[in-house]
Parts: structure tokens; sequence; C-alpha cells
């Protein structure tokens, strides 16, 4: 060894030898990234730029209406509530409506409905109108298929099974059955009587071309089963002129339901009003619109209603006749629109009733002031 040099370890020139590779391994690499960023650069500048997120909408307001609480519920709940037709509620007013009109006229005068007795009474409706459409759907099952508006039903899409109809049938009418036994022995009797015409009415389209005539016996048969829950009988002098006035005005509501499905019903051999009237459907309509209103004059009349009750009649004969007036038969949307405006028309003599009833108090009081004056 040289006399002067610096020692130097072994392992520092292998230490040496591994930090110069490295940073020629860098160099080489910092090389190549240069040659390539134009190409990268021009890849980058090809793809499109991120739009922004949108911004979130105001949020959803909160909705009780019946067809946001049947979407609301659980996936296995839906197709039930579907079956019942829950999520539109249209029909169960129409079956709801006659009941408060017979709650109502028999009101004693000056007082406002029995409240218990309209609350049981919408409890038995929806249940009921549930069970109507759980047992046409069975009958229609096959039918519901082949037309459009028809064949998302549970039971034509396969969703439920015949088996799984049949026990939420059951569980339906005894529900209903609960309540009806809520009532007098002879509202009982009464309201029983009327299931055969519930599981009889949907056949009745296969045999004759009236079966909206059958539904107006079904569906108005509240305007009886009312006023025997308040005085335990029916008092038939205003309860059949009432009753008839709902069996015409269900006339008038489903002709018009029914003008939605007309091709398809010729198609499966279905029958029905709309097929029946035709072109001359406005004037029937006009025939069972004047048929109804006469019989409401008769059933006020037979119970000593007043003025407000008649101004209630006289505008729902100008509704029915605006209903008929701008009917489109040809428009399904616009035959949609009118049926279910029949919902107003029912509220609106449902307030004459018990506005009329209030008035009867204010009568007898003005007879009785003069007799207490001698």
């Amino acid at each position: 060894m040289r006399c002067g040099a610096p020692h130097r370890p072994a392992g520092s020139a292998a230490g040496d030898g591994k930090m110069a590779a490295l940073l020629a391994g860098f160099t080489r690499a910092s090389c190549r990234f240069h040659a390539a960023r134009p190409a990268l650069v021009a890849a980058a500048a090809a793809l499109p730029l991120r739009c922004p997120a949108a911004p979130l909408g105001p949020p959803r307001p909160l909705s009780f209406s019946a067809a946001e609480l049947v979407r609301a519920a659980p996936g296995p709940l839906r197709p039930y509530l579907h079956l019942m037709r829950l999520h539109q509620p249209a029909g169960t007013w129409l079956l709801y409506l006659p009941c408060t009109w017979s709650i109502g006229l028999a009101a004693e005068p000056g007082c406002l409905p029995d409240w218990h007795m309209l609350a049981l009474f919408g409890a038995g409706a929806v249940l009921m109108r549930g069970a109507g459409c759980t047992i046409n759907d069975l009958w229609d099952r096959d039918y519901d298929k082949q037309v459009a508006r028809t064949a998302g039903r549970p039971l034509a899409a396969g969703e439920i099974s015949t088996f799984q109809s049949f026990v939420f049938l059951g569980g339906q009418l005894s529900l209903a059955l609960c309540v009806l036994l809520c009532l007098n022995y002879y509202s009982i009797i009464l309201g029983a009587a009327s299931l055969s015409l519930v599981v009889t009415y949907p056949l009745m389209k296969r045999i004759t071309y009236w079966p909206q005539l059958v539904l107006g016996l079904t569906f108005n048969w509240g305007a009886l089963l009312g006023w025997s829950a308040i005085h335990g009988s029916c008092d038939w002098s205003v309860c059949l002129p009432l009753y008839f006035s709902g069996v015409m005005w269900t006339l008038v509501y489903d002709t018009i339901y029914a003008h939605q499905d007309k091709r398809d019903d010729i198609v499966i051999g279905v029958k029905s009003t709309a097929l029946k009237f035709k072109e001359d459907t406005k004037q029937w309509l006009s025939g069972f619109s004047t048929a109804m209103v006469s019989g409401l004059c008769v059933a006020g009349m037979n119970c000593d209603q007043t003025f407000p009750y008649y101004s209630a009649v006289a505008a729902v004969g100008a509704h029915l006749a605006y209903q008929i007036y701008t009917l489109d038969i040809d428009k399904p949307e616009d035959c949609w629109k009118k049926f279910a405006s029949n919902r107003t028309v029912g509220v609106l003599l449902f307030v004459g009733i018990v506005l009329g009833n209030l008035w009867k108090r204010k009568n007898s009081e003005t007879v009785e002031e003069p007799l207490e004056s001698r």
C-alpha cells in the first residue's frame, strides 16, 4: 500500500456501484418520459372533460297520496296492495259516498252525521272494494293478460298466485265481517245479502251488455245500509229513491269508464254498456243523469230536506251535464278524467245533505218563535 493514500473498505466500493447504477436508471427513465411527453399531452387532450356534478334539486315533498303510500310499502306487500287497488282510491270513494249520503240523511234534524258510523263505513268500503277487485281479478286473470291497461295487474302479471289471492281474499272478507258485526242485526243481514252481487258481478260482462247495471246494484248497497245502521231498519220512501239515484249515477260513470277498453273488449269478447250504446252514449248518459237528479229530489222531499240540499242536487246535475257535454268517448285519457271527477259529484251531494240537515234546525227555531210569543 502506498504511503499517504486513504484506506477504503471493500463494502464502500460496492455501495458506490449500486448508487451509480440507480442514478443511471433514473436518468434513462427521465429521458424516456421526456420523449413520450408530446404523445401523453395529445392523448389527454382527446379525453372528454368531466362535467361538474349537477346541483341537487329541491327535496321531494312528502306526499300522503294513496299511490305514494303504496309505492313506499315493503316490496313483498306491494302486489297485494295493487290487487286491492289501494293505489287507485277513486273506486273506493265511489263505493263509500252512497253510504255517507244515507248516514247524512238519517241524522236527526239540526245534527251532524254520526262520525263513528262514517269511519266504520269508510273502513268497510276499503275492505269490500279490495275484496271486490280481488274477486274480479280472479275471474278475469286470463282476460286481463290480453288488455294493455290491465296486463300489469298482479294476478295477470304472475306476481301473485291464485292460491295467494284466495288467502288474501279470505283475510279481507274476514275483516269486513268484523266491521259488519259492529252494526245492528237488521243491518248485518242486509249487508250479508250484498255478497252474492259482489261475487257474481264480474261474470256479468260475459253474458250481458248491462254489467254496469249490476255494478250499480252492488256499489250503492250502502245507500240502504247507512240508514238501517242508524235507525235499525230502512225507511223505503227515502232509501229506495236514494238507491235508485246511486244506480243511475253508476251507469253514468262506469259507462264512461268502459269506453277506455272498448276496442280490447271487442277483441276478447266481453260486453259493456259502452259497446251497447256506441255513438248514442251521450243521450243515454243524459237520461241516466236526469233519472238520478229526479230520484234525489224524491228522497229529499220524503225526509223534509231544505234549500242547501236542493242547491247541491242542482250542482250535481250541472256537473253531470258538463261531464257529458265535454266527454270524448274515443279518448281513453279523457274518459278516465271524467270518471275520476265523479268523486266531486258525490262529495257535493254529501255536503248539501249535511248543510240541509243543519238548516232544518234553523227552520224549526223560526217556526217555534211565533208559537212561543202567543
